[in-house]
């Protein structure tokens, strides 16, 4: 059956997910009820974001939006990789901070600052909700080690010359997330295996080469050096989520190496389930290529917004496709998601802003749709089915609880094309006020109006206006 038309008859509030590690969709049902743990992959942030990094990160703000839509209280962690991601994603090569560090002749702290805010601010623009917490990977090199050292305590270790390693071979169903058959698996399939026991063996925590300093190096029990990539989402998890966390979200490039180790450490230092449901996302290409900057189609939201068109189109466009269903950019693909997204504003902004009730019959097809893996794509037909009805204060009511999950801004009431900046601190305030943070969205309003714009607040939403109009 096609995954953008399968249905499911479930009970009201019932949110069914694809689970990747047991390859079915299941039942969600919290470790506590009412409360979701919830762990994002983050960046590691080296380079500019492109938009097929950025697609992951609208599907789990939906996946959150959703859970909250069905009234879970969700506590989301969001990492971000500056340290130990090596350019093999594997053990071997340079690590990919000190490399562009090189490149741009500044410093790897340097580097983790500008492309750490580029990506904050892309969030913003696309209308992600912020995590609950933000956590890097260098200001956990302590737990990172107690980690490791529970790992050795426990035997799953062994010392190389250029580090230490986990020991894949104690584990009887290491791979299953990602079906790996690690028996058929040859030296040179994944990584040069060095002086590894196994192919599958990973590193722990790698040496600071002997002949030069590093700029990101640490003090262990083993030796100066830094956390390898896998450890630093399991011990930034555990911290902030617990041993057993409710979902964990990426792409799906992160299952046969990642989020294999990720799984494989985490259950051998604790004895239990790491994740209960996993979530991973299909590739974006652009032109059904790849992206890569080789092929010279490597894009990023800077670009979508320097050609002249709104984020939100780009979060538009990715809606209208299901998020485990591949996705490929196209720009006539993007001038056609702006078209649409303007026209369903226009529709919803031609009924006054009298303050009614959601039509609850409208209200509960949507919860079908969305709470059905998730699944955006009925959700736009929906949506539009109903902007395209004689439309009644009841109908657009229900548009905008809507958009509590989507996020297309489509209560803005603009009376002219505002800028980015703008409409990225307007929806900043939006944030804010929702979380009761009065102080913060005043602050940020008269930023608003020190630019030259004003905010006016109505029951449809927002109303964004040059001052002086």
């Amino acid at each position: 059956m096609n995954i953008n038309q399968k249905k499911r008859k479930s009970v009201s509030g019932s949110i069914y997910l694809f689970d990747t590690y047991e390859r079915k969709e299941r039942l969600f049902v919290p470790l506590k009820p009412g409360r979701v743990k919830m762990y994002t992959c983050g960046p590691t942030v080296y380079d500019y974001p492109h938009i097929g990094n950025l697609r992951a990160y609208i599907v789990a703000d939906v996946l959150r939006n959703t859970l909250e839509f069905n009234g879970y209280k969700v506590k989301q962690v969001i990492n971000i990789t500056d340290v130990g991601h090596l350019t093999s994603d594997a053990d071997s090569g340079e690590d990919k901070m000190e490399l562009s560090a090189r490149k741009q002749k500044r410093s790897a702290f340097e580097i983790a600052e500008l492309y750490t805010g580029i990506f904050k601010q892309n969030l913003l623009a696309l209308n992600i909700k912020p995590p609950s917490v933000w956590s890097k990977a260098t200001d956990h090199i302590s737990e990172q080690i107690t980690l490791i050292q529970r790992l050795e305590k426990a035997g799953y270790t062994y010392l190389t010359s250029d580090g230490v390693y986990f020991d894949t071979s104690r584990l009887s169903n290491y791979g299953h997330l990602a079906r790996l058959g690690v028996a058929g698996i040859k030296p040179g399939a994944r990584v040069d295996i060095g002086e590894k026991n196994k192919i599958t063996d990973f590193a722990l925590w790698k040496f600071s080469p002997k002949d030069r300093k590093r700029q990101m190096e640490w003090q262990s029990p083993w030796g100066i050096g830094f956390p390898g990539w896998h450890i630093e989402c399991s011990a930034m998890a555990m911290k902030y989520l617990g041993e057993t966390i409710d979902i964990h979200t990426g792409g799906i490039d992160h299952i046969p190496v990642h989020h294999t180790n990720e799984i494989a450490q985490s259950e051998a230092a604790t004895g239990k389930q790491f994740v209960r449901y996993w979530m991973h996302v299909a590739f974006l290409t652009v032109n059904g290529k790849k992206m890569a900057k080789s092929e010279h189609n490597f894009v990023t939201l800077q670009d979508i917004v320097d050609r002249g068109y709104d984020p939100l189109a780009f979060r538009y466009l990715v809606l209208t496709s299901h998020y485990r269903a591949g996705l490929n950019f196209t720009w006539p693909s993007l001038r056609g998601a702006q078209k649409a997204l303007l026209s369903l504003r226009e529709k919803v902004s031609i009924l006054g802003n009298k303050k009614v009730s959601p039509d609850k019959q409208e209200l509960q097809e949507f919860k079908r749709c969305i709470n059905n893996d998730f699944n955006t794509p009925q959700a736009i037909a929906l949506l539009w089915k109903i902007a395209d009805s004689p439309l009644t204060p009841q109908k657009k009511a229900a548009i905008l609880e809507f958009d509590k999950v989507l996020r297309l801004n489509l209560g803005y009431l603009l009376s002219e094309k505002i800028p980015e900046e703008i409409r990225v601190l307007v929806q900043k305030r939006e944030d804010l006020r929702e979380d009761n943070k009065w102080e913060e969205s005043d602050r940020v309003r008269q930023e608003i109006i020190k630019k030259g714009y004003e905010v006016r607040d109505t029951s449809a939403g927002p109303k964004v206006i040059r001052r002086g109009l």
